[in-house]
């Protein structure tokens, strides 16, 4: 429980982790028109060293691994049964895995830019922290060797999680971030059976409407879609929603509805849907400016991975390698737009793969990301400019001289 009240924080996958990988250089899609200078200097793609938000993303995923080691180092603890410790054991390594793989997209250079045998990631520290002294000042390890331990705890964790487990992480939920991390790193056949595995496997069918998978509050009465593979719960007690603190706004006749306005949606974001698509039309506007409604629920459940994407990168996987494992890249693309009142394709091709998870997956933590993945530009930047790299936090680097800094910091 203390492992995922880490994760659920507002820093981490309470939602900062999102903002930050939506907002960070994208004019595109977004006008940005807040009044917190961190977040500014990341729109602008012009962080220093001491931002205050890439500092509380990197202090809250390491105090959350440290609990998790905790767990881990402490498994003996749990004597009740063998499928309890199991399932423990595979929810902390579910956990540290996922803020890993988080770290090492924000901090370091991305798959393909580079060496990543030898370029710097973030330091891997998987035993708990117990005391300070010298040993604690850990050095960087290597792109490689991060995302090594995060396939390693992932695939682990697929082994050792029950297929339902109520709110917290199952075996499907480590499959589906097991194929995020593969399809970033290009193993396409592993992404592709990874997603056909919880396909598969988890029992669980698309929404039947788009709309149905927001207002998890306001209208789900705190229900969670189905369609979640892994989230973080909000209620009016506890747990954060900074997808709606930023990107929400009160909607007088949304009862609910809250958020700071931060985030507009470019007119021209439209112009990516076409007519019947009602992802098209789940905007609102409000004051003379376009808002996104899947994030105006004030106690909505923040979406870490959802089933549309593993049909999508299915789809992209299968159609890189000219497969159909599973099933024909079409289909899965169809069963998708059909979803959404999109009109049924009779052929696809990877840009029609490609524009279908911007428009599904969008403003939901993946612009960033993606961009890198796909090498496309960021605005004027290249997709492997350093200004698109988050610093190392300068409250880490005063104190540890062995972390060294990212470029431009």
């Amino acid at each position: 429980i203390g492992c995922y009240d880490g994760a659920q924080r507002a820093a981490v996958y309470g939602g900062d982790i999102m903002v930050l990988n939506e907002l960070t250089g994208n004019k595109e899609n977004i006008q940005f028109t807040g009044t917190f200078a961190s977040l500014n200097d990341a729109y602008n793609a012009q962080m220093a060293a001491n931002n205050t938000f890439a500092s509380a993303t990197w202090i809250g995923a390491y105090n959350t691994i440290d609990r998790c080691n905790n767990v881990l180092t402490a498994l003996d603890k749990v004597t009740s049964s063998a499928n309890t410790k199991s399932r423990v054991e595979g929810e902390a390594l579910f956990i540290r895995a996922s803020l890993y793989f988080e770290l090492v997209k924000l901090y370091a250079k991305f798959y393909g830019d580079g060496d990543y045998n030898s370029n710097p990631g973030v330091p891997l520290v998987l035993t708990p922290t117990t005391v300070i002294s010298e040993s604690n000042f850990v050095s960087r390890n290597t792109v490689k060797q991060v995302y090594d331990q995060v396939i390693a705890d992932l695939t682990k964790a697929e082994s050792l999680l029950p297929s339902s487990n109520s709110r917290y992480a199952t075996k499907w939920a480590a499959a589906a971030m097991l194929s995020r991390v593969h399809l970033y790193l290009a193993n396409y056949p592993e992404a592709r059976d990874a997603a056909d595995r919880v396909l598969q496997g988890s029992g669980k069918s698309l929404n039947p409407e788009f709309n149905s998978l927001w207002f998890t509050y306001i209208n789900g009465g705190g229900n969670t879609p189905a369609e979640y593979l892994f989230f973080i719960k909000v209620t009016n007690q506890d747990g954060s929603n900074e997808l709606n603190t930023y990107f929400g706004r009160t909607i007088g006749s949304i009862p609910g509805t809250a958020g700071r306005s931060d985030c507009k949606i470019q007119p021209s974001h439209l112009a990516k849907y076409e007519a019947s698509d009602v992802r098209g039309s789940y905007f609102v506007l409000s004051g003379g400016n376009l808002y996104t409604r899947k994030h105006l629920d004030r106690f909505g459940d923040v979406p870490v991975v959802r089933l549309a994407e593993m049909y999508l990168t299915r789809a992209e996987a299968n159609f890189r390698l000219g497969t159909n494992v599973g099933e024909t890249p079409l289909s899965d693309v169809n069963t998708v737009r059909a979803r959404s009142q999109a009109s049924i394709l009779g052929t696809v091709t990877l840009d029609d793969i490609v524009a279908e998870r911007e428009r599904e997956l969008a403003f939901e933590g993946h612009f960033l990301p993606e961009s890198k993945r796909l090498k496309k530009n960021v605005g004027t930047l290249p997709w492997n400019s350093p200004r698109l790299i988050f610093p190392i936090p300068q409250r880490e680097t005063d104190v540890n001289k062995n972390l060294t800094q990212n470029e431009g910091y």
